[in-house]
């Protein structure tokens, strides 16, 4: 199951926790078509890849994040590995998500 981030000191933790693993940051919002479309294929991935750690961050509430990532549209995807961004793009693209962890991971 992806993990619902709830504020920033939360995520803080997450990423302390993954250590040196692949972090996916899904920001989205309970409003967008293309986010309810995503969304049980993240689910999918957590399966698939249990070393890479999945979040979804819902841009309404957590307004912050959403600007300290300069998110612009949702879905929006970020990749992070040792606290790096490695990676972003935005859209409901599952196949470029499968890719772009593979490539990462």
């Amino acid at each position: 199951m992806v993990y619902q981030i709830k504020d920033k000191p939360d995520l803080d933790a997450k990423i302390a926790e993954a250590g040196g693993n692949l972090i996916v940051l899904d920001f989205s919002a309970s409003w967008c078509g293309p986010c309810k479309m995503i969304s049980p294929k993240l689910d999918e991935l957590v399966t698939t890849y249990p070393d890479v750690l999945i979040v979804k961050i819902d841009v309404d509430d957590c307004e912050e994040l959403a600007v300290e990532y300069n998110i612009k549209s949702m879905p929006t995807f970020v990749f992070l590995k040792n606290r790096e961004t490695v990676a972003s793009f935005s859209g409901a693209n599952f196949e470029k998500l499968d890719e772009t962890i593979k490539q990462h991971k």
